[in-house]
């Protein structure tokens, strides 16, 4: 068996390999002791909430429950022990919510880490 025959041969460090269909996929996310803090939905919802200012709006947009954005803050902010989101509760402008600095910073480090790898799987795919 050789190149006549089209089959490829391992010569050491000239490998030749047909990957046919093969794509690289990666998952980020972000854990505190094992336990899971933020991936892309969390990064979805923090994103929504800076963009809308309001938890109600962030909910609508991205198609979730109230209930289930409100818990998975929690759950994070217990996790982590920071705060990631201010509510300003009613008034004239009917309040809203923002991101902290902490969950501005928690947002900024998946948003990083997630482009950097990106970029890296980017130069093995070309």
């Amino acid at each position: 068996m050789g190149e006549s025959d089209g089959s490829k041969e391992n010569t050491g460090n000239d490998v030749k390999v047909d990957v046919g269909e093969l794509e690289i996929k990666f998952k980020v996310w972000i854990e505190k002791d094992g336990s899971h803090v933020l991936g892309k939905g969390g990064a979805d919802i923090l994103q929504a909430i800076k963009d809308e200012g309001s938890i109600m709006l962030a909910s609508k947009k991205l198609g979730m429950s109230y209930r289930y954005v409100w818990e998975y803050l929690r759950k994070v902010e217990r996790r982590t022990g920071l705060k990631l989101v201010i509510k300003d509760r009613g008034g004239v402008k009917g309040g809203g919510t923002t991101l902290s600095r902490e969950g501005e910073y928690l947002l900024e480090l998946f948003k990083n880490l997630d482009s950097t790898i990106s970029n890296v799987v980017e130069k093995y795919k070309n």
